[in-house]
């Protein structure tokens, strides 16, 4: 129910696995596996996968930490956006990349769940796009020596309210990995 017209299409969104932001992420290697079957799922049922690539001072361009992990792997073709805000939206490509394949509806997956995960979810819904959160394919690090919950709570509060927002002519909701049907949109 996307408010952008003659965007009918579906995109998985992967944001930020890279060696460096998932290196001490909370259940790194399930979070990824989860990813890598989305991942599959997808190009098995011709969706758009497009990849998002953060670049900061800590996270630089071309190092081996800014690279995607060795466990996923964009195919040739697939969109890679780079960015250097939290929503992958903010001063890149990523928009065009969407409007240029249709896309109206994003799977979302990635990391960092307090950050650039939620960033890009309110930046998506926003600008009109049906928003889904993939609940077991997102991932956070501890950050409770600063105050945070920990990764766990961030995790399971996010799910619970993204699964709850609305607005006219637009869908969210959070649904976990099993249930990600790419040929069948949600309702």
């Amino acid at each position: 129910m996307t408010t952008l017209e003659n965007r009918p299409n579906t995109a998985l969104i992967v944001i930020d696995v890279q060696t460096r932001v998932v290196a001490d992420a909370h259940q790194r290697d399930a979070v990824v596996a989860n990813i890598a079957t989305l991942v599959e799922r997808a190009r098995d049922a011709d969706t758009p996968v497009v990849w998002v690539q953060h670049d900061d001072d800590t996270t630089v361009r071309g190092t081996d930490g800014w690279q995607i992990v060795a466990e996923l792997s964009p195919d040739d073709g697939e969109v890679i956006v780079e960015k250097h805000y939290g929503d992958a939206f903010e001063d890149t490509a990523l928009e065009s990349a969407l409007a240029g394949l249709g896309v109206g509806r994003l799977v979302v997956t990635g990391a960092q769940t307090d950050m650039c995960i939620r960033s890009t979810l309110h930046g998506a819904f926003a600008r009109g796009y049906d928003a889904t959160l993939v609940g077991d394919a997102h991932t956070t690090i501890d950050l409770t020596r600063w105050g945070a919950p920990s990764p766990e709570l961030v995790i399971a509060h996010t799910n619970l309210y993204w699964d709850e927002q609305a607005a006219p002519g637009r869908t969210a909701g959070t649904v976990p990995t099993a249930d990600i049907d790419f040929a069948t949109p949600d309702p």
